[in-house]
């Protein structure tokens, strides 16, 4: 409940979660972090799951059950979580902001 009033206001401002929160180097993501990312889609693993790079790095990015239109070649900000299994490396994403500012919210469901 708190985070969707959290969202709901920040668009009511004119301001999504993503794009208030700072941006970091894909290459300082560190497990188990909450991070802000932003990137060009490099590569589908499936309609969930895409590689996100910056100029610093790349990341696997899943994206939750839903198509949000993706594609690759699109930038993106990210907003989620860092997996913080030894052997995985995915950010799980909660908000994806397309470049032309549509907001996709991931809900905790779709993992």
């Amino acid at each position: 409940m708190r985070k969707t009033l959290v969202l709901a206001a920040s668009l009511v401002a004119g301001v999504t979660t993503a794009a208030a929160a700072e941006i970091i180097p894909i290459s300082d993501i560190a497990r188990g972090q909450s991070v802000t990312v932003a990137g060009t889609v490099e590569h589908f693993f499936d309609i969930d799951e895409v590689r996100l790079r910056d100029e610093s790095g790349a990341v696997r990015v899943y994206l939750g059950s839903g198509d949000l239109g993706i594609e690759t070649g699109d930038r993106i900000t990210v907003s989620g979580v860092m997996d913080d299994d030894l052997f995985s490396n995915e950010l799980y994403a909660r908000e994806v902001v397309q470049a032309n500012g549509e907001v996709f919210t991931i809900s905790d469901g779709d993992e």
